[in-house]
C-alpha cells in the first residue's frame, strides 16, 4: 500500500539526515550540508503526511485536494490530534516547510558563526543552526513514530 510505502521512505529519509546531523557535520562544517539535512527533513515530513493523508483517505475520514496546501490544512484540523501531534510540534513542522521554501527561493546564502543566514528577495534574514537542525530532526522522528505507532495499532 502506498502509505505504507510512504512511511517507509519517511523513515529511511530521516535515519539519513540524522546521521547527516550528528555523524558527517561535525566532522565536514559544511553550510551546504545544512541545507541539505533541512530539505531532507522536510521530504521526510512531507511523506509522513502523506501517509497518514493516504491512509486516513482510504478510510473514509477525510477528503483530499489537488492542492498540496488544502491537504497541509486537512492534516492539521482533522488527522494530528488523532495521531497525538502536539501544537509545537505542528508549529515547528509548518516551521520547516517555512525555511525549506525560503531557502528553495532564496538568491543568497552565507555563513556566519556556525549558522546559516537565509537572505530573501527582500533581504529578509533566516537562520538556521546545527541545533535547530536537530530539533527538526526529533520533531521528524517523533511524527513518524507517532504514525507508525497509530497506523499499526489500528490495522
Amino acid at each position: 500500500m502506498k502509505f505504507i510505502e510512504n512511511l517507509t521512505e519517511a523513515d529511511k529519509i530521516i535515519r539519513t539526515a540524522d546521521h547527516m546531523a550528528y555523524v558527517t557535520f561535525p566532522l565536514v562544517r559544511d553550510k551546504r550540508l545544512l541545507l541539505k539535512i533541512l530539505s531532507e527533513t522536510q521530504e521526510a515530513i512531507a511523506k509522513c503526511i502523506n501517509a497518514i493523508l493516504q491512509y486516513e483517505y482510504i478510510y473514509k475520514r477525510i477528503r483530499l485536494y489537488n492542492q498540496a496546501q488544502e491537504n497541509l490544512n486537512t492534516f492539521k484540523n482533522k488527522c494530528a490530534k488523532r495521531y497525538g501531534i502536539t501544537e509545537q510540534e505542528l508549529e515547528i513542522i509548518l516551521e520547516i516547510f517555512e525555511l525549506s521554501e525560503k531557502h528553495k527561493k532564496s538568491p543568497f546564502e552565507f555563513m556566519k558563526q556556525e549558522k546559516v543566514v537565509i537572505l530573501s528577495e527582500n533581504m529578509e534574514q533566516k537562520t538556521l543552526t546545527l541545533e535547530k537542525t536537530k530539533q527538526f530532526i526529533q520533531v521528524a522522528k517523533n511524527l513518524i513514530e507517532k504514525t507508525q505507532k497509530t497506523i499499526r495499532h489500528s490495522i
